[in-house]
């Protein structure tokens, strides 16, 4: 009985880091979510899902930035500090060893963001037209 309830905790503090991944978030963080202390927090959470809580949020955060990285062109360091992390220098490190190679290089085997945004012709004709102007010919009250 007690294993379920440590289980709901676990997956309380994971629902935190896969939603608030962003925000600087601690393993204390985690910890307290769970109700659990940080060593108990740590071990637990290892046991039940294979991997630190250091790690799985680590795991959250680099996945979102390949995502940003593939799917915007917004700058390495922004995107570095858009999943929460604070040194654009060990975002490189990690994501280097995660995805095989750094954040530049992962952008530039994808085609550039700007491609995935295509807009069709007929929408740019139709917004690039002027608007159609009543030159204030129906704002006058109408008489009767």
């Amino acid at each position: 009985m007690q294993y379920e309830t440590t289980a709901r905790h676990l997956l309380r503090a994971r629902d935190l880091a896969d939603s608030c991944y962003g925000q600087p978030l601690t393993v204390d963080d985690l910890a307290a979510a769970a109700g659990l202390s940080r060593a108990h927090f740590s071990r637990e959470f290892r046991q039940a899902f294979g991997e630190s809580p250091h790690g799985y949020l680590l795991t959250r955060r680099l996945e979102r930035a390949a995502a940003l990285l593939r799917n915007t062109d917004r700058s390495v360091a922004e995107i570095c500090f858009s999943v929460g992390l604070s040194s654009v220098g060990s975002f490189t490190s990690s994501f280097t060893r995660t995805y095989g190679m750094p954040p530049t290089a992962y952008r530039a085997s994808f085609p550039p963001a700007a491609h995935l945004a295509l807009v069709p012709t007929c929408v740019l004709r139709a917004y690039g037209r002027p608007q159609r102007r009543t030159f204030g010919e129906d704002s006058r009250p109408v008489s009767g």
